[in-house]
């Protein structure tokens, strides 16, 4: 739906922000209608958990990690109200003309984000979010060309990936 009902925001090469926009009222549309559903929001740049800043730990070396925000261009998640399984999908999108170091940045966070735990050490315990976001259940790399007219998408699960896609466009528009 996304594609073929916005087809003209790709035809007009439009920002990646206005892209995720547009992609957020498709998922919304549909999880609003699914039972399976209930409870869980699709938000566009979300950057809260448990009212504070959403943040995530990278290691630098050995046991020592840095603590940095997070804002990830797509999400679905309860916003914390469903402890059991508050984060589904993280999605960050970019243009393929952004810089290789952007991209890998982005996959990076997606790994992370779909982490059990930001540390390998923290363990659910069914009644509280951990301070890090993790578990999210499906991280999606969303990478727009242009001027080849093509999507690569890229599914990665519990911190690793797990297979990719192209999506050709010239059959879109």
């Amino acid at each position: 739906m996304f594609l073929t009902q916005d087809k003209a925001l790709f035809a007009n090469q439009v920002s990646e922000r206005t892209l995720c926009g547009a992609l957020m009222l498709h998922i919304h549309d549909i999880i609003s209608h699914d039972r399976r559903f209930a409870g869980y929001h699709a938000d566009v740049e979300y950057n809260r958990n448990k009212g504070a800043v959403k943040t995530m730990c990278k290691t630098i070396k050995g046991p020592c990690y840095e603590t940095i925000p997070i804002n990830c261009d797509l999400i679905v998640h309860s916003r914390g109200e469903n402890i059991r399984q508050d984060n589904l999908i993280a999605l960050e999108m970019k243009k393929s003309s952004a810089t290789r170091a952007r991209k890998d940045k982005d996959r990076e966070r997606i790994i992370a984000l779909t982490k059990d735990s930001f540390d390998d050490v923290w363990s659910f315990d069914g009644k509280t979010l951990p301070e890090h976001v993790c578990r999210y259940v499906l991280g999606v790399y969303y990478e727009i060309n242009y001027s080849r007219k093509s999507i690569l998408i890229e599914y990665y699960c519990k911190g690793c990936f797990d297979k990719a896609q192209t999506i050709d466009l010239h059959a879109v528009y």
